[in-house]
């Protein structure tokens, strides 16, 4: 049974690439976005910072209107301070203090209610922004066309 099955034969055989696809790629670059700097996709760790920090925004509305520990009205104060402001300055509380905005097809134009809606409820189940593309996008940010960007 030399060289079959079960042998390890073929393990020595194989061949790594020098250059791995998703090493040599530039994110945001199938997008015509910069590589880096203002108009730069942003990265994932500076999106999650943003994201908590609007998550933190949520918690002390809610705390604020219910009086209390605000448990579940947290999640719909994130629902509509996302919506209400990305519809409005195309930026969230956290993209704000983090120097980053909503970009999406039509620049100079205000994000339609409906990416906004479709992206914010994709974004609150949370694993569709775990899913990233070769553009560093979220699937929540994939569907709506849309892609966060650094300001600064």
């Amino acid at each position: 049974m030399a060289g079959g099955r079960g042998s390890g034969a073929y393990a020595g055989r194989m061949v790594r690439d020098e250059t791995p696809p998703s090493q040599g790629r530039i994110r945001g670059a199938s997008l015509g976005l910069p590589a880096q700097g203002p108009g730069s996709v942003a990265s994932f760790s500076t999106r999650a910072v943003a994201f908590v920090v609007d998550a933190v925004v949520a918690a002390l509305v809610a705390a604020l209107v219910v009086q209390g520990i605000p448990e579940n009205w947290s999640l719909l104060a994130f629902g509509l301070i996302t919506v209400v402001s990305l519809v409005l300055v195309g930026r969230t509380p956290g993209m704000a203090a983090l120097g980053l905005q909503l970009a999406h097809p039509r620049q100079g134009e205000r994000v339609a209610v409906w990416r906004a809606v479709v992206r914010t409820a994709l974004l609150m189940l949370l694993v569709p922004a775990l899913v990233v593309d070769g553009d560093a996008r979220g699937l929540h940010d994939r569907l709506t066309s849309t892609a966060v960007i650094r300001t600064r």
